[in-house]
């Protein structure tokens, strides 16, 4: 499963256990429908950490604790690298 996907699956999941839906969460994080909308539809692949940060506190949780679950630790992200980004870079 890919970074972007992973996010999605995140955001539905806690959304589901909350019953909150993407209308809902997009006004309680202080983000645009059409933001959340476009994450939640794979439309946006990459989103900011602050827009992350917006819906994770939306949810009621810190931006650690959204990003802190199995599959996100799991993930790697060398396959994520463009060809000439270096894997070595701070």
């Amino acid at each position: 499963m890919e970074y972007s996907e992973i996010i999605v699956w995140r955001i539905k999941s806690l959304c589901g256990k909350r019953g909150i839906t993407y209308n809902k969460l997009a006004s309680i994080s202080g983000l645009k429908q059409s933001t959340v909308d476009n994450i939640v539809r794979g439309l946006t692949k990459n989103p900011r950490i602050m827009t992350l940060h917006k819906i994770a506190n939306g949810l009621n949780m810190t931006i650690s604790e959204f990003l802190d679950f199995k599959e996100m630790n799991d993930v790697s992200f060398e396959n994520d690298l463009n060809d000439d980004e270096d894997p070595n870079a701070i």
